[in-house]
């Protein structure tokens, strides 16, 4: 089981639809497809019910991999972030400066007459 077949099956566990579940993750329908059936095979269990159009349904075996594959995902996702945070050092000004004001974006739009970015 990897992180990334666990995303994939997150989304089509949501969608209950491989092929939106292939739109919202930007991939190939195949892709997801192969993903899930990987897994499926990795852990020996259905993880849904296909019925050719209909809409795809969880078996319980899918049912207890949501709930958990929520919760991995959720611990890697927090531990990462704590990761670069502290991997991440924070800029501290030399003693006696102050630090740099911090610069606030440009804001841009659209020259009716030339149609090409202007700033505001």
């Amino acid at each position: 089981m990897e992180l990334q077949q666990l995303r994939v099956f997150r989304e089509v566990a949501r969608e209950l639809s491989f092929t939106q579940a292939a739109k919202n993750l930007h991939c190939a329908q195949s892709t997801v497809t192969g993903q899930i059936k990987s897994l499926e095979a990795s852990l020996n269990a259905t993880l849904f019910l296909r019925r050719g159009r209909c809409p795809i349904e969880l078996t319980e075996a899918g049912a207890v991999l949501q709930a958990r594959a929520e919760q991995i995902l959720q611990v890697v996702d927090t531990t990462s972030r704590e990761v670069r945070d502290v991997a991440t050092p924070r800029r501290t000004p030399a003693p006696g400066r102050t630090p740099a004001p911090s610069r606030t974006p440009t804001r841009r739009r659209t020259d009716a007459r030339t149609g090409l970015l202007v700033r505001a």
